[in-house]
């Protein structure tokens, strides 16, 4: 440290000092001209104004008096000399120092006009001057003296008669420079002791102080001292600000790393086991046949550019938590859809980078889909068709040709991508996400056999009267059957999986085993529950220290309501992406109904709707939308007050920590879907209330109503039942509230995000390769005269 310091002070002096004498060169330069000029100025005044009188004389013929005018305008003028020559060049008369003059007989002279020696003698200069006609200057020095002297040609009429010479001291110019270069040191040396001493104190202060700080912060660390936050928003720790990242990255890893291994101790110990991010990294790495490959729309690091800067966004999913352990254990691959704006100028020449960007462990493949193609598969077929038709929720599906062949399309070329990708892996293991790719696996499972392909169907499945209205039902199913698992989140989707291949496809199902067979190929079809990423197990002790007191619940209600101009003693709080699906109109009535049946919670209760902007392109969102802000005027005007209202209405995008603090402090969670794969929310609530209090109301058609029992099951259509859960919630007895919530804190801990992925991959893993049967083959399909007319069908 000394030594870096020494280092710092000498490139500073070495720095200061020689940018000071640069500037004091050119200063000391620029001085000097200036004097050249203002004494060059005053010698041609001299001469011309003594010429007249000089060319009188010798008109005269007074050559006597040449030497009194001389000496009279040397007096006068101070001049260093002054000298008259005839037109050979020989001295008529002169005045000044005579060594002055003797030294010129053999001098060289300067030309200040050519800047370049003319003559080696001052009657050289005389005879130039008399042979031009023309005024000319130059300076001179002895050892002693410096001078300036000027030569003007003398004239009677047209006649040359003579020459004049002035000689000007010039020594003082030298002088000045000298000067000021020696008041230029005395500042050079005061600005390098007072940079040096400043820029010595704000290493000090700004530079050894915060590297003190992290340096105590790792050493805390290393004693397992775990507080959070390295600057406790502290200002300095700002220049350091990719240290500070870095160094809260690595704290934060430490402390999760400690807490799992201090949890797994725990329930090592109580004879339990559940699953974590590390327990999942572990057990893939060590089980996994070949490389990993997950397809999914959505990416799960996007660039995006504001204004000149570029950051690296983590989308909200819960995919990318429970799948990027995986690949980061595995050095897996994941194929998406690059969907931000600078996502482009971020990938190398083959569309790829490599992820996490602070630590990389896996390979991100993007690819680029048309804004038109994007308007198509994703908003058309995706869901204008297949999202409204597997969720019964009375929105007509739309289905034209044009949108199903940009489907199509892009399955196919998200499946280039993809076994581009796999070259040269062996048995891979791939696993793509969601509606958007049913026709991926049956492309990936012909390309290559040796692939064990799993798709997970994060949306209802419908019963096959229902998903007749698909008019490439058969071509979807195929797709799907290319796959060696097919994933579901409740058994019921299973079923009707199921009964739809029964009734359309040529096939073998089996119902025990819940498998169907087509052309020699064998699909599992299992239910796997999605969850979230809750590891729960906190000492007690530490989980009431972490828990919230009443008193400090009111407080975080009182300023979260604060901004909206509200005061209430309860919320109910629901949290949603604005989707027809999810039963927010429902819910509002719900609460209106709950007023009027009750008025006792008027001014008291608040409901709380989250509800992010979602699909905007899409007209019946656009409807939704519109109906939404209807629905909360028209409440709150029939009941609102000067300090409160019943409805309050975020409709923008939450991140996770602001929905957290509306978890926290919400007395009632609103879960009402109309129908729904599984419905996070209810989990996420659950996984937030480390005090163990509060209620959850769940429609029964959520998919998260078969693992949480101990949640108010509801009708969602029913707005009356919906609004007695209401009551029935708020009024509940507050230790009935705690063995309800720890029912289902249990539940979500056991069967959290990371045992989902772990079964599904798991399962996958296992799938025994097997060659197609060619005599179950066969030629022909259903795909062509399963449906020959459909009113659904809306051609392109």
């Amino acid at each position: 440290m000394h030594s870096f310091r020494l280092r710092l002070i000498l490139a500073l002096i070495a720095g200061v000092t020689l940018l000071s004498v640069a500037s004091t060169y050119f200063e000391v330069l620029e001085h000097k001209h200036i004097l050249r000029q203002e004494l060059e100025w005053r010698s041609s005044w001299l001469g011309t104004s003594l010429s007249p009188q000089v060319e009188s004389a010798l008109a005269q013929g007074n050559t006597g008096g040449l030497a009194a005018i001389a000496a009279n305008a040397k007096a006068q003028t101070g001049a260093l000399g002054i000298g008259i020559y005839d037109p050979k060049g020989q001295l008529i008369a002169s005045a000044g120092v005579p060594e002055v003059f003797q030294a010129l007989a053999h001098s060289p002279f300067e030309s200040l006009a050519k800047k370049t020696p003319v003559g080696s003698l001052a009657q050289t200069q005389v005879e130039r001057a008399i042979k031009k006609g023309s005024q000319i200057n130059g300076f001179g020095h002895t050892r002693n003296t410096q001078w300036l002297e000027e030569a003007f040609p003398l004239h009677d009429g047209n006649r040359l008669v003579g020459a004049l010479v002035v000689l000007v001291d010039s020594g003082y110019i030298r002088d000045e420079g000298y000067d000021l270069w020696r008041r230029s040191f005395w500042w050079i040396l005061a600005t390098v002791v007072l940079i040096v001493t400043v820029t010595f104190g704000m290493v000090r202060w700004f530079l050894m102080r915060p590297l003190m700080r992290v340096a105590e912060r790792l050493r805390r660390l290393r004693m397992g001292h775990f507080e959070r936050g390295l600057s406790s928003g502290s200002a300095e720790m700002s220049i350091f600000s990719p240290l500070a990242r870095e160094v809260e990255t690595m704290a934060e890893s430490l402390i999760a790393a400690r807490a799992a291994a201090a949890a797994e101790a725990r329930l090592r110990d109580a004879g339990e086991h559940f699953w974590t991010p590390e327990r999942l990294a572990v057990h893939m790495r060590n089980k996994a046949s070949g490389r990993i490959f997950v397809v999914s729309n959505r990416e799960p690091y996007m660039h995006v550019r504001d204004g000149r800067k570029t950051m690296c966004v983590v989308p909200p999913s819960g995919l990318v938590t429970a799948i990027e352990p995986v690949l980061r254990a595995c050095d897996g691959v994941w194929v998406a859809s690059g969907s931000g704006n600078a996502d482009r100028e971020n990938v190398d020449e083959f569309d790829r980078l490599r992820v996490p960007p602070d630590d990389p462990k896996y390979t991100l493949r993007r690819v680029w889909l048309s804004a038109e193609e994007e308007s198509q598969y994703y908003d058309g077929f995706a869901n204008e068709g297949l999202w409204p038709l597997c969720h019964i929720a009375h929105t007509r599906p739309i289905f034209r040709a044009s949108d199903y062949e940009a489907y199509r399309r892009v399955n196919e070329r998200f499946a280039a991508a993809l076994l581009d990708e796999m070259k040269g892996s062996a048995e891979p293991l791939v696993f793509v996400q969601d509606y958007h790719f049913a026709l991926l696996p049956r492309l990936i499972k012909n390309a290559r056999p040796d692939a064990r392909v799993a798709i997970f169907w994060h949306i209802p499945w419908p019963n096959p009267e229902a998903f007749g209205i698909c008019p490439w039902q058969a071509q979807l199913l195929d797709g799907l059957l290319g796959a060696d698992l097919i994933g579901f989140h409740i058994p019921l989707h299973c079923h009707n999986f199921l009964s739809t291949v029964d009734r359309v496809l040529e096939s073998r199902t089996d119902r025990e085993h819940m498998t169907a067979r087509r052309l020699g190929h064998t699909t599992a079809i299992k239910p796997y529950p999605v969850s979230v990423a809750f590891s729960g197990g906190m000492p007690s002790s530490l989980r009431v220290m972490m828990s919230e007191k009443e008193e400090d619940r009111r407080e975080e209600r009182r300023v979260l309501l604060s901004e909206f101009g509200v005061r209430a003693e309860t919320i109910a709080v629901g949290v949603d992406r604005l989707d027809y699906t999810k039963g927010i109109v429902e819910r509002l009535l719900a609460i209106e109904e709950l007023l009027v049946q009750h008025p006792w919670h008027r001014e008291r209760l608040t409901m709380v709707q989250i509800a992010a902007p979602s699909r905007t392109r899409i007209p019946s969102y656009a409807d939704l939308r519109r109906r939404v802000d209807e629905e909360v005027r028209r409440i709150n005007h029939r009941f609102q007050t000067s300090r409160w209202k019943p409805v309050v209405l975020i409709d923008r995008q939450c991140n996770h920590e602001e929905v957290n603090r509306w978890y926290r402090i919400a007395d009632v969670c609103l879960v009402t879907s109309l129908h729904d794969g599984m419905n996070l929310v209810a989990k996420e609530y659950v996984a937030a209330r480390d005090d163990e209090d509060g209620v959850l109301v769940l429609s029964k058609f959520a998919g998260a109503a078969v693992e949480l029992r101990d949640a108010l099951i509801v009708n969602p259509y029913d707005v009356a039942e919906v609004g007695e859960a209401i009551h029935r919630g708020l009024d509940m007895p507050r230790e009935e509230r705690r063995v309800r919530m720890q029912e289902m804190r249990k539940q979500v801990m056991e069967h959290n995000i990371y045992r989902w992925a772990a079964m599904i991959l798991g399962d996958l893993r296992d799938v025994r390769l097997e060659s197609p049967d060619a005599a179950e083959t066969y030629s022909g399909s259903s795909a062509e005269t399963v449906i020959s007319i459909d009113p659904y069908r809306k051609m392109a």
